[in-house]
């Protein structure tokens, strides 16, 4: 145990879920967190803990707006001592954003309409705001081919930012019944493949402050299919999924479509199916809100579901299925989505829980001069307006399932209704 009387000379928080480099009597651990590590200004506590566990060794962190306690523990309770590590991005005082937060605040006020009702709300904000600039700083340096700053979202903490603007559900699995899409050839594939160039897609829409995220990948995927299948575009109405879908998860009766409260893409392809289809976003508006009754009438629906299927992780058959069958419903971890400015983002580390649900519309490649190479990228259609990302736009890297973006992916096949 000659170790235990070493000193962490440098503790860094990775991200908001507790992942943490530590550099331990000259070595460097990268630990995932079983536990969240909030900044106290976001989380409104002094203080908070999280438990980190490598080898044999069991660590207590307890983290604070300038320093980071470590306590290291053997399981077999042979010592533990009490070791300090600073936390640099936490206490670089000198960096040029966190010195011009206020020019930056003031900026972000304007540039996005933000209005708080008090003072007291506005230090809040102000707080959290130059919170989320030292976190735009670390996915910078976790996600060096992207670019990431100062958003819409910047005033929220990252559990606001998941309430409000996420919203695939928590319980978050395939069904068991679900069908899978038809393993096909992928010799002929092309380099580089765009829906919105082919007249696909519509364009980027906002879900608001509604966790409806789900409804927007939902009825984006079957614009795809239907103007496969018919040869127009017609934007449909998540409006209708927000208030009357109401489908369970055929394993988990207490796992539904919950309107702003989450849902799931194949669930509310179930219901297209079961209702008949969708109609159009113009006979059955977006609202963003879901306290409103079901008013869907039958007799103007324009696109209906014919199958629906789920598709493997393999990227090349997400790709075939792409080009053939049109844009794809997806889900993926948002973690690095409230930062990001544009550019690939292709991070060294970002978790699998999917809790956003987007669109697949493409994919391509870009130089990435960090990597000094070509990068593959997909293309994701989001849904917080043209103002977010790349004009509504995500580009994520392919090749590795980057933030679980090829773990759900599903297709869907839509019926020629012989409608206008």
């Amino acid at each position: 145990m000659s170790n235990m009387g070493k000193w962490v000379s440098e503790a860094c928080i990775l991200d908001e879920f507790g992942n943490m480099e530590i550099v331990w009597d000259g070595h460097k651990f990268k630990m995932k967190g079983n536990g969240v590590c909030l900044d106290p200004v976001q989380s409104r506590s002094p203080a908070c803990h999280l438990f980190l566990e490598f080898d044999h060794y069991t660590m207590k962190v307890d983290c604070s707006r300038c320093r980071i306690v470590v306590m290291i523990s053997h399981r077999a309770g042979l010592a533990s001592e009490i070791h300090v590590g600073h936390c640099k991005d936490e206490t670089n005082h000198n960096d040029d954003l966190t010195l011009n937060a206020d020019h930056h605040f003031l900026s972000f006020i304007q540039k996005f309409g933000k209005n708080y009702a008090d003072a007291e709300e506005h230090a809040y904000r102000f707080s959290v705001f130059k919170s989320n600039l030292r976190r735009a700083k670390r996915h910078q340096k976790l996600d060096p081919s992207a670019t990431h700053g100062v958003t819409q979202f910047s005033d929220l903490t990252p559990h606001e930012f998941k309430r409000t603007y996420l919203g695939l559900r928590s319980k978050l699995k395939l069904p068991a019944d679900a069908n899978t899409a038809p393993i096909l050839p992928t010799t002929d594939l092309p380099e580089e493949f765009d829906w919105r160039e082919k007249g696909a897609v519509t364009g980027v829409k906002n879900q608001g402050s509604c966790g409806s995220c789900w409804s927007f990948s939902t009825t984006g995927a079957l614009e795809g299919a239907n103007f496969l299948a018919t040869g127009n575009l017609v934007s449909l109405s998540e409006q209708q999924l927000v208030d009357c879908d109401h489908e369970c998860d055929s394993s988990d009766s207490s796992s539904c479509d919950a309107g702003c409260n989450g849902g799931l893409m194949n669930s509310a392809f179930e219901y297209t199916l079961k209702a008949g289809g969708l109609v159009k976003e113009e006979d059955y508006p977006y609202t963003g809100t879901d306290r409103g009754p079901c008013k869907l009438d039958k007799s103007k629906i324009v696109a209906s579901v014919s199958n629906f299927s789920v598709v493997s992780l393999d990227e090349s058959q997400i790709a075939a299925n792409l080009v053939k069958n049109g844009p794809l419903a997806v889900g993926i971890n948002a973690v690095f989505m409230q930062t990001y400015i544009g550019g690939v983002s292709c991070p060294y580390v970002c978790g699998k829980h999917l809790d956003h649900g987007v669109l697949l519309v493409g994919y391509g490649t870009g130089y990435a001069p960090i990597r000094l190479k070509d990068k593959p990228y997909w293309i994701i259609k989001n849904s917080w307006g043209a103002s977010w990302g790349e004009d509504g736009y995500y580009k994520i890297c392919r090749g590795r399932n980057i933030c679980g973006v090829d773990s759900m992916v599903s297709t869907v096949v839509a019926t020629h209704l012989n409608k206008e």
